[in-house]
Formats: structure tokens, C-alpha cells, sequence
């Protein structure tokens, strides 16, 4: 069951961003020669009638394409120029390319609100819990309702803010954290963290508990939606000025073996667990998509961008080579990440 959910978790996730790029293509009247779930040797295809493009399912469930006129190294001549991606507007160029991106956002929106309406909306401030006894927290006088403002000075509007601000800092340090009493006022207390074995595993706790407040309602719903979405796209953000700055390394980063491994864990919690993991997984790829690298869909903007700026188009055969090279370079990236994952499971 785990690895049906795991294929149904990224086949959605790629569905919704090819489907972006699809539509958006069609629209255009671009000649879309294939639209593919999965990549490698194909498993199922089809064609509709008085339509060119071929719909599949490929045996490797690690993604998905649209392949369009126009993107190949060799110019295909069978096609009519003006169904070539080079020969359609700027903005039509823009919106298919980033359509991907925004489907995913779109898809993650969705479902949050979903979880929020169906499930109810965990309260997303960093609303203080029952707090057990013997924790810094405890000690210090924190109680269950206080609201966690800032962290180093850092100011916080969410528990993901927190937990991404303790993930990225070093183990054992002790921070300095702002709370609001119940009553409004404002105290400034330092916390040094205890460490605490649970299930085998040694971590430092500051004793930060998360409120278990739940709130109901279409309006609560949408707020959560929103709220979160933000959360997870600035924890993004986060990792990748960490990952440039040296802060995070290869070894932090998941691919599908880690990927898998979580579905393992999440499962098990039921059907809104799976549905957060879908949406946190669609963020992902929507943000990591718009990255301006050669291959990834910002990287097609980019030369967007440049040809908008220069004010001529940037040869396609040029263009191709080198997200051609980017595309190599990512899946030797894909191979690292996977070994990263494999020896985690043995450690």
C-alpha cells in the first residue's frame, strides 16, 4: 500500500504541473507532441481523434513531460512554424512555461483547504501547549496560551517559522525568545536546551510545545490554506539561501527514497496526512521549478528575461544545448541525493 500511495502522490503532483503546461500550450496553439506521466520506456499510450498529441504513462513514476514544437535541438521541419513555441507572443511563451509552477500552487492551495474544512484548521500562531514539567520553557515560567513573537530578535508569525528557525540553528545553543502572556505582556527570556532521549534517538528540547487548539469553519479554512501555503514557500526560501551559504548540505535534501520513506510514516496517520504531504510536495516542486536554472522552467524564463532586455530571440538551438547540459547535471544531482538517501536507511 505504501508504495501505491507513493506512486499516486507523485503521479498527482506531476499531473497538475504537466497539465499547466499542457493547457496552456493548447491555448496557444502550440503542437504538443506528447503529454507523459513518468519518464523511460512507455507502459500505455493513446491518441483522440484530431488531436496530434500522444498521452502516456512511462515505467519511471520521477516525473513527467509536455513536449512541445519548438524545444527540440533539431529543428523538425514537419511542423508548421507557426505551431512552434518560438512563434508565439511573449506572454504566451511566459504564462505555458510558468503554468507548471502555478497549477502545483494552485493544487497545494487546494488542498489545505481541504485539510482546513474537512479536518479543521490547526491553529498556525505560535500558540504555546500544556507544557510539561522539568523543560526549559517550564522553568522559565512559560505557560500554555503564550504566543512565541521572536526568536534571536527574529520575529516568527508561525510554528513552521519556529521549527524552521530551531532546524537551521546548532543543536545545544541557547537563543533568546520573546513571548506575549496570556495578559499582553511582553517577556524576554533565554532558554538553553535539555537533551532528551525519546525512542532510541538523543535531541535537544526547549520544551516548545504546539497548542492542539483546532478551528472550524470555511473562514478559518482559507485562512489556513493561505497561512500555511506561505509558511512552507518562506521555509523554501530558508533552505535554499542555507543549501547556498553552506548552512545545509546535500545529505539534508530528500529524493524519492526519502520521499518514500516519508509516505511510510504519513500513511499511517490517515487521509489528511496524505493530502498535506501531496500539498507540501506540489509547493516544492512549483517553487524548485522556478529556480532560474538551465532545465527547470525558471531557467526557460530566463531566457525570457534576456531576450525581452536584448530584444531579439535567443537562438532555439543554443537554448536547447544548454538546458540539455542542466538536465545532465541534475540527474547526476538526482544520483548524489538518492545515495545520500539509500545510506540513511542503514544508518
Amino acid at each position: 500500500m505504501t508504495l501505491i500511495y507513493f506512486l499516486l502522490i507523485l503521479g498527482v503532483t506531476v499531473f497538475f504541473h504537466e497539465l499547466g503546461h499542457f493547457i496552456f500550450a493548447k491555448r496557444a496553439g502550440i503542437y504538443v507532441y506528447e503529454f507523459s506521466i513518468g519518464m523511460g520506456p512507455k507502459l500505455y499510450s493513446f491518441k483522440r481523434s484530431n488531436d496530434e498529441t500522444v498521452y502516456s504513462i512511462r515505467a519511471i513514476p520521477l516525473g513527467g513531460f509536455v513536449q512541445m514544437a519548438g524545444e527540440e535541438v533539431d529543428d523538425d521541419k514537419n511542423i508548421p512554424p507557426h505551431q512552434k513555441m518560438q512563434a508565439k507572443t511573449w506572454g504566451e511563451r511566459f504564462i505555458t512555461i510558468v503554468a507548471g509552477a502555478l497549477f502545483n500552487f494552485l493544487l497545494a492551495l487546494g488542498l489545505l483547504f481541504i485539510i482546513g474544512l474537512f479536518y479543521g484548521a490547526p491553529e498556525t500562531r505560535p500558540v504555546m501547549g500544556k507544557i510539561e514539567e522539568g523543560y526549559p520553557t517550564f522553568l522559565k515560567g512559560i505557560e500554555e496560551g503564550d504566543l512565541v513573537l521572536s526568536i534571536e530578535d527574529k520575529k516568527v508569525k508561525s510554528w513552521d517559522d519556529v521549527l524552521l528557525y530551531l532546524a537551521l540553528t546548532k543543536e545545544g545553543k541557547t537563543l533568546t525568545f520573546k513571548f506575549q502572556k496570556k495578559d499582553g505582556y511582553i517577556e524576554k527570556v533565554s532558554l538553553t536546551p535539555i537533551l532528551k532521549e525519546e525512542n532510541g534517538e538523543s535531541s535537544y528540547k526547549y520544551g516548545l510545545v504546539m497548542t492542539d487548539k483546532i478551528n472550524r469553519g470555511f473562514i478559518s479554512a482559507v485562512k489556513f490554506s493561505i497561512v500555511k501555503f506561505g509558511a512552507v514557500m518562506n521555509s523554501m526560501v530558508q533552505v535554499l539561501k542555507s543549501l547556498i551559504t553552506g548552512g545545509l548540505g546535500l545529505e539534508n535534501l530528500a529524493g524519492p527514497v526519502g520521499i518514500y520513506s516519508i509516505v511510510e510514516q504519513e500513511v499511517s496517520h490517515g487521509f489528511g496526512n496524505v493530502f498535506y504531504l501531496i500539498a507540501f510536495l506540489s509547493i516544492n516542486v512549483g517553487f524548485i521549478n522556478l529556480l532560474p536554472f538551465p532545465a527547470f522552467d525558471g531557467g526557460r524564463v530566463l531566457f525570457l528575461i534576456i531576450e525581452k532586455i536584448k530584444g531579439t530571440k535567443v537562438d532555439p538551438k543554443i537554448e536547447n544545448i544548454i538546458h540539455g547540459i542542466g538536465f545532465a547535471l541534475l540527474i547526476l544531482l538526482m544520483i548524489v541525493i538518492t545515495y545520500q538517501d539509500i545510506k540513511k536507511l542503514f544508518m
